[in-house]
């Protein structure tokens, strides 16, 4: 226990159920805390963190925007925005950029851009969103309306309003809400906070085509899935599945906080100058960071060395599942996976956290593996050693 655990609950709003840690720096897939503990850490920011800690690339790079410009209205284009943005619709394969802040703020823009879109087209009565049970996008009060967990809702009475749940990978519910009144339908293509779900081929295909008959705006939060986390640029590519608009945070900075919405030529028509902003997004900064990521974590090379790291993992948490009958299932692809448990993940991840190994719950059953992208066999085989001690 932190001897300042006490003092740091005085002045920092109690939002989160933190550990008594104050964390220094770090070092590649490693943290340090103030006392000199090294912990392993397979949580990166909760998927954050893709180049690990201490990127010399990544660091170069932002220490060398801050001598030349860090920020200056949206009123102006910068070198940096245009070449991230550039990057993203050629790696990403939408056609236009809206930058923001964060993973919330990307849904939301999303929201925004759905109705306004409708409207655009002529459908004025069509403002509902579908969304999905146990999905999660977000803490702001759009981002939570359309998240389908109401322990995240409790006490934020009126939520958004045109909001519907269909039941994840069965597309009947889907089909069952939709009417003249909708205008998007919006999914995670695995979804993290819901317990590292992923979604069937079929569902994916069939709400796409439902979208296409109907002129639907097919909106898929990738703030999780994105930029290499599932060893390709977007989830959406494992199924061949484009939507019309992705939301994308967590991975885009390497740590940076920056969030962007992508969306095709012709939903982004719904947007006029004036109908939506964002005071930071996109400034010089972060887009510096946004480059650095576009160019080390999209490359073929990191790519690869992400897939098979997943692969690796997933053999390895497999032969875990067999020598533990706590371990229900191994979930998940690349180096976004969990196990299902027969007890609540803190459990687990409490005991974990003793032995130095960092590790976050996901869902009521799940614990999540979403370490840094710089994740070597070494590292996967020292944190299953502290899992089989743990276990």
């Amino acid at each position: 226990m932190n001897k300042n655990d006490d003092l740091n609950k005085n002045v920092i709003m109690n939002t989160y159920a933190q550990l008594p840690n104050v964390f220094t720096h770090g070092e590649d897939v490693y943290l340090y805390d103030s006392e000199g503990n090294k912990y392993l850490d397979f949580v990166a920011g909760i998927a954050v963190n893709g180049l690990g800690y201490s990127n010399e690339t990544l660091k170069t790079a932002l220490k060398n925007q801050i001598d030349q410009l860090i920020h200056v209205s949206n009123l102006y284009y910068t070198d940096t925005e245009l070449k991230a943005a550039n990057k993203l619709v050629k790696h990403i394969g939408l056609d236009k950029v809206f930058f923001c802040n964060s993973g919330a703020e990307a849904v939301e823009a999303a929201i925004k851009l759905a109705r306004k879109y409708a409207k655009h087209k002529g459908y004025d009565k069509a403002n509902e969103i579908i969304t999905m049970k146990n999905s999660f996008h977000g803490r702001t009060m759009g981002a939570i309306s359309v998240t389908g967990q109401t322990k995240y809702q409790k006490g934020l009475d009126p939520l958004l309003p045109g909001i519907h749940y269909a039941q994840y990978n069965d597309f009947e519910s889907v089909k069952a809400l939709v009417s003249d009144a909708t205008c998007a339908i919006l999914l995670e293509v695995i979804q993290g906070e819901g317990g590292i779900v992923m979604a069937e081929k079929e569902f994916l295909t069939q709400v796409k085509q439902l979208c296409v008959d109907k002129d639907i705006v097919l909106i898929f939060d990738e703030v999780q899935t994105g930029i290499g986390r599932t060893g390709f640029p977007c989830g959406y590519m494992i199924y061949d599945v484009k939507p019309d608009i992705i939301a994308l945070a967590k991975g885009l900075g390497a740590g940076v906080p920056v969030g962007a919405m992508l969306a095709t030529n012709e939903v982004a028509c719904g947007f006029n100058p004036g109908d939506h902003a964002s005071t930071y997004g996109g400034n010089p900064l972060v887009c510096s960071a946004v480059n650095v990521v576009m160019d080390e974590v999209l490359s073929e090379d990191m790519l690869a060395h992400i897939k098979e790291m997943g692969d690796y993992l997933k053999t390895q948490l497999l032969e875990l599942k067999n020598s533990f009958a706590c371990i229900k299932e191994v979930k998940g692809i690349g180096l976004i996976q969990g196990i299902s448990l027969t007890y609540p993940p803190k459990e687990l991840t409490a005991r974990a956290y003793e032995k130095n190994l960092l590790l976050v719950g996901a869902g009521t059953d799940v614990v999540r593996f979403v370490p840094p992208f710089t994740i070597q066999k070494k590292h996967i085989d020292d944190m299953i050693g502290i899992l089989k001690e743990v276990l």
